[in-house]
């Protein structure tokens, strides 16, 4: 009797725990997922699997042809997919997918295009400096691909955990970028450096994330929104803490002053095809959240943030251009400039008005085609171990390679402004935006500070072209002089050939004194070459010999100078397009 009654109890038993889970199972909600809209992001990161799985799987290193090959199908794949998102929100409107946890609006598509455009084109330059520098494997392209899929994720995203997940999937392939070359100390470095200070930062936005929450109760910005517009937050603390969380760590991976402190270094260390990818992805991953998260989401209380925004804007575009004016070494200045760069699109973010962001797009769209393509040129200046990178190595260029001179010249003038280029109207009608927004006095410190960036941009332009005897003047400002009396006069030449004419003596007085013991010259042969810049050494030359130019670098720089100067003189389609994307811009 007890026997059936036991079993009547484990049978009663596990019915109610059927209908227990039966009950649960049905309380599961599934998200519908649209997979146009994350198509992009599916291609990118597939992509850098399958290259992944490819190169492991076979007994050498995948070569170097077949892993750009690959990365150029793969990206062309995603722009191609990008324009298909493009119709699709034109004819059926924005939408949101996976639980609005992701966007597909022009906001986001004019991201997608960009990033992916970036991607081919980096590929492009990395070709020649893998050629040159005996790499093989896809290494570099893998994580280049993961990269670029992060910051696609960040213009996509309708969550703040999701802009997380973005920042952390771009910026972690930024960081073992940065040191790919690891022939060079100066590389292990800088990545280190922008490893450590970005953690510092992911933290410090994560705590945004966690301060917001607890005061919306959301991290969805759609739903942020909501209830900013909705509700009057009586106790602010915690919200405007959070928000100004979540703006350091925009603004460190944007580079803005004063959290700007990684960018010269990890320019300068990481291989020079990485950093005109970082230049120009990191820097559109970064704006495109903080656009979205700040105008869509916080745009109610931007009463609080705009005047954060306008001192961000002005110490950004002052310590970018200044600093940029005593740097000798070309990564180093172009980073500065990008600083600089970064300042002018800030102006669009303080508008905090459509045309701000319109005008914002609009620059980053064309800044990312000067920046990839000065940097192609610097890769294939910067030769053998990526080290040749003094402004001295320019000089005499167009007589050397005229045609490299010249389109060098015409992406450094496009981003001093020179009219008929795209960089005239971008800085144009950011500056419009923000007199439009009544923010004048920052209006004029940014024309300010273009007219002084204007110099070391032409600095560099007129050492290319000015004869040998006048370039040799064409010192930085600040940089030491050496002063010598000859027999045609007293002459002047710049420190960097100060330092070579010191070292060539005292290398002299050093063979002439173990002249006797035999450790002159074979001694200082017998050392190992450090693979480190030698500012005192051969390079100091006035003529040097040609640098072979691959042809895929040819092929990125003249697509990045055909763009620059055929949307210069006809600007039409791409405001158009910047400003579609902020007309179809899902709050």
């Amino acid at each position: 009797m007890s026997g059936i009654v036991l079993a009547a109890a484990k049978a009663t038993h596990a019915a109610k725990a059927t209908h227990a889970a039966t009950k649960v199972a049905a309380q599961i909600h599934v998200p519908s997922i649209r997979y146009l809209g994350i198509l992009p992001v599916i291609v990118m990161l597939g992509g850098a699997v399958v290259l992944l799985a490819m190169s492991s799987l076979v007994t050498r290193p995948l070569r170097r042809r077949v892993a750009t090959v690959s990365t150029l199908i793969i990206s062309l794949s995603a722009f191609g997919l990008a324009w298909w998102q493009w119709a699709d929100v034109m004819s059926h409107g924005p939408y949101t997918t996976i639980d609005r946890a992701v966007v597909v609006d022009g906001f986001s598509v004019f991201f997608t295009v960009l990033v992916t455009a970036a991607m081919a084109l980096s590929a492009l330059v990395a070709e020649g400096y893998l050629e040159r520098e005996g790499i093989d494997g896809a290494e570099l392209h893998v994580l280049a691909l993961v990269s670029a899929s992060g910051a696609i994720l960040m213009a996509q995203a309708n969550d703040l955990v999701i802009v997380f997940l973005g920042l952390e999937i771009l910026s972690i392939a930024l960081y073992v970028l940065t040191a790919f070359n690891h022939k060079r100390s100066a590389s292990g470095e800088a990545a280190l450096k922008y490893f450590v200070l970005g953690g510092f930062s992911s933290a410090i936005f994560v705590y945004g994330i966690a301060l917001t929450y607890g005061a919306t109760g959301t991290t969805n910005l759609t739903q942020i929104a909501n209830f900013l517009a909705t509700n009057v937050v009586v106790h602010d603390g915690v919200l405007l803490a959070g928000m100004s969380l979540l703006l350091v760590g925009f603004a460190f991976k944007v580079a803005a002053v004063p959290f700007h402190m990684w960018t010269p270094d990890v320019y300068q260390g990481a291989p020079s095809p990485v950093t005109g990818f970082m230049a120009a992805v990191a820097k559109a991953g970064g704006f495109a959240a903080f656009l979205r998260v700040f105008i869509s989401s916080f745009g109610v209380l931007a009463s609080d943030w705009r005047p954060v925004i306008y001192g961000l804007a002005i110490v950004t575009l002052v310590v970018g251009a200044g600093l940029a004016l005593v740097q000798r070494d070309i990564k180093r200045m172009l980073a500065y400039s990008s600083i600089n760069h970064a300042g002018f699109v800030l102006l669009g973010l303080q508008a905090a008005t459509s045309a701000g962001v319109s005008s914002a797009l609009y620059y980053l769209f064309a800044y990312m085609f000067m920046v990839i393509g000065s940097f192609a040129v610097v890769t294939v200046i910067g030769r053998t171990g990526d080290h040749d990178h003094d402004i001295a190595a320019y000089r005499g260029l167009a007589r050397r390679q005229p045609l490299l001179a010249f389109v060098f010249a015409v992406l450094l003038l496009a981003q001093a402004g020179v009219p008929f280029t795209t960089g005239f109207l971008t800085k144009f009608q950011v500056v419009i935006a923000s007199v439009d927004a009544h923010s004048v006095p920052l209006a004029v410190v940014a024309m300010v500070s273009a007219a002084v960036a204007a110099f070391f941009y032409l600095r560099v332009s007129v050492l290319m072209y000015a004869p040998s005897e006048e370039a040799a003047e064409l010192a930085p400002v600040g940089a030491p002089q050496l002063v010598t009396a000859g027999a045609g006069g007293v002459t002047s030449v710049s420190g960097f050939e100060a330092a070579t004419a010191t070292r060539t003596r005292l290398n002299a007085a050093l063979l002439l004194e173990h002249d006797g013991d035999g450790t002159g010259a074979e001694g200082e042969g017998d050392q190992e070459p450090t693979g480190e810049p030698d500012p005192g050494g051969d390079e100091a030359e006035e003529e040097r010999s040609p640098v072979p130019v691959p042809w895929p670098a040819m092929v990125a720089i003249g697509i990045c100078v055909a763009v620059t100067v055929v949307f210069g003189i006809i600007p039409a389609p791409l405001v158009d397009f910047a400003h579609k994307a902020t007309l179809l811009f899902l709050p």
